[in-house]
């Protein structure tokens, strides 16, 4: 009886831990590109031309116009990629966004400045209570999107961002 009891307790613990994972799964259509609408506040996940899931999103603390700089507080408008995944992230997990590309650092630098970078499309800070514009000049999401955004979207997807 109480070996019983044993392999139903360690049964439950596993399943509640993998319903806790951060680590989510997909199976439905891939995801092609990502649309991001900065004026709109929105994220879209596409395959092709169809919306497969869209988001409300939160953007750097100054976001009207392109980032320039480092430190400037603004979100990249353009074409550009998802680098690579962050399952280690300061902000839960987050998707690497390809900026500076070579036209952002020709820009900065013929005018004199630093590009800035480590741009994401990320979760929640570990501190809770943000709201509003409160990136650095990144795209973030609650942790649950960010969760399903995470298992959707493959590195090398294109991510465009208008303004």
């Amino acid at each position: 009886m109480k070996a019983m009891f044993r392999v139903i307790l360690v049964v439950m613990l596993g399943l509640t831990l993998v319903a806790c994972s951060k680590f989510k799964t997909y199976n439905g259509d891939p995801v092609t590109k990502v649309e991001v609408h900065k004026a709109e506040r929105k994220l879209y996940l596409l395959n092709g031309k169809t919306v497969l899931k869209s988001y409300k999103i939160n953007l750097g603390g100054n976001p009207i116009g392109p980032k320039q700089f480092e430190g400037d507080g603004k979100t990249p408008e353009g074409a550009y990629f998802i680098s690579h995944k962050n399952p280690n992230s300061t902000y839960h997990l987050s998707l690497g966004i390809s900026y500076p590309d070579a036209s952002d650092v020709a820009f900065a630098k013929a005018n004199g400045r630093p590009t800035g970078g480590d741009i994401f499309v990320h979760g929640g800070p570990n501190k809770r209570g943000q709201s509003g514009d409160w990136t650095a000049g990144c795209i973030a999401v609650t942790d649950k999107q960010i969760e399903e955004i995470y298992a959707m979207v493959p590195e090398g997807t294109p991510i465009f961002i208008y303004p």
